[in-house]
């Protein structure tokens, strides 16, 4: 069960929370799933989605990269989510720290997930902290992005089909990390 440790309205009624709890448990109609361009799910979150949802996550990632070939930062792919409890999971591809353009393609990767999300026509969707863990982000710098980032997208969007977006952290390094400057975006 997540905890929620922050949240906020938009002025166009899109609803934004934090909360502290596993991403793969959540009952949303579609999480978010850090992803590299191959959509090889073998470590972090995305093992953790596959481990919990099923292999037909990673046969379905497969068949993905075979049709429409790696994943790029801004156009995140999709799937099923097996034995998950939402109805999708959007793969996005975060950057990997030391590559070049990190908050740029990490801004993509969110942004990206948003729009797909709106073109599925999804009222609620989670996302985990990408790029923050195993590709290295730092978390400090992350956060803002993500805020600013989901803020203009609804800014832009204000008819969204999505009315919430919940941020779900894992672990409290993380998650006080990305509280701290949550006060000074709202």
């Amino acid at each position: 069960m997540s905890n929620l440790a922050a949240e906020m309205t938009f002025p166009s009624g899109q609803r934004f929370e934090i909360v502290q709890g596993d991403i793969t448990a959540e009952k949303v109609d579609a999480i978010v799933n850090a992803a590299n361009e191959f959509l090889r799910h073998g470590g972090g979150v995305a093992a953790a989605i596959v481990r919990k949802g099923g292999e037909i996550i990673q046969e379905e990632s497969d068949r993905w990269v075979v049709q429409h070939g790696p994943v790029s930062h801004d156009s995140p792919a999709y799937t099923s989510s097996g034995r998950l409890p939402c109805k999708y999971v959007i793969h996005a591809v975060g950057p990997v720290w030391g590559q070049g353009d990190e908050d740029d393609h990490l801004a993509a990767a969110i942004a990206g997930s948003l729009k797909l999300a709106d073109e599925l026509k999804l009222s609620s969707i989670a996302l985990p902290a990408i790029s923050t863990g195993i590709f290295g982000f730092p978390k400090e710098r992350a956060a803002p992005i993500f805020f600013s980032t989901i803020r203009e997208y609804f800014k832009t969007h204000p008819a969204s089909s999505l009315n919430l977006v919940r941020l779900v952290i894992i672990d409290r390094p993380t998650l006080d990390a990305f509280l701290k400057p949550f006060g000074l975006w709202i």
